[in-house]
């Protein structure tokens, strides 16, 4: 969930409950599940009720299992392809229900179709933003950054839609919602070039 620019500090931070997890026998891809199922719970139970503020709590809470699980891995010394592989196909599922669990409330009972629009447009475009730097992947192009990677996009999105079930105006919520749509389409470009670069060199 976190951007990689503070995913160090955030390992640092919940080493401690990761190696308790692992002194307790818990394995880290059972956390990965759970974190995920805790997620998608959270966004399709709360977030189509308009509980915006609750949901995103829920939502967050669940979500830093992306940390410790890892962080537990690395203590472990399991990490490799099987988790990565588990985790990226996960978050694919949490961000689905997240964005799918707020277009329900936006285009029914909270009747902001424009924002359900906009949700909608970021299930899409945040969807295409991962699937480039898979396939990319399987050509052995590599496609990594961009200007808004799926971390970014979730922070963003958990942060306005908290904050707008709690004091923020709508049209925050609004704004941030076509920011994030824009900021995963101009993404999208950046690895489409960074593709097309290495396709013709190679």
């Amino acid at each position: 969930m976190l951007p990689q620019r503070t995913r160090g500090a955030a390992a640092r931070a919940v080493a401690p409950a990761a190696a308790a997890l692992l002194r307790a026998g818990v394995r880290p891809d059972v956390v990965t599940v759970v974190g995920t199922a805790g997620v998608v719970a959270g966004a399709l139970l709360l977030y189509p009720r308009g509980e915006l503020w609750w949901g995103s709590v829920v939502v967050a809470f669940f979500a830093l299992g992306d940390v410790v699980d890892g962080t537990m891995a690395r203590l472990a010394g399991t990490a490799g392809p099987w988790g990565g592989f588990l985790d990226s196909t996960l978050d694919r599922v949490a961000d689905g229900a997240v964005l799918s669990g707020l277009a329900v409330w936006f285009l029914g009972a909270g009747g902001r179709p424009l924002d359900g629009y906009l949700t909608l447009g970021c299930l899409v475009a945040g969807s295409v933003v991962s699937y480039s730097r898979a396939r990319a992947g399987s050509l052995g192009w590599h496609v990594d950054g961009g200007l808004a990677e799926r971390a970014d996009r979730l922070v963003w999105l958990l942060l306005a839609t908290g904050l707008t079930g709690l004091v923020l105006p709508a049209w925050v919520l609004t704004g941030v919602l076509a920011l994030v749509l824009a900021a995963s389409c101009v993404t999208v470009v950046q690895r489409m070039t960074a593709a097309r670069r290495q396709a013709l060199v190679g």
